[in-house]
């Protein structure tokens, strides 16, 4: 876990009121949001491009497409 990664007490109040928290469990398996949502807050909080993402966080395309989708 890196420094400013989301702890488990954060996340357990989190988790549940997510956008996948209740969501259909047919087609293609979610990536995980808490990785996801980490990769969110790095790129915001170092305002690194969102294609220099590190890979810990998972596929760029996939944060920067929640990300847009949630601001939205």
């Amino acid at each position: 876990m890196a420094r400013f990664d989301l702890s488990h007490p954060e996340w357990t109040i989190i988790a549940p009121r997510g956008p996948g928290a209740a969501g259909k469990k047919t087609g293609r398996p979610r990536p995980d949001d808490r990785k996801v949502l980490n990769g969110i807050f790095f790129v915001l909080r170092t305002g690194t491009p969102w294609r220099d993402l590190p890979e810990r966080y998972g596929p760029y395309t996939t944060a920067y497409n929640r990300f847009n989708r949630w601001a939205k």
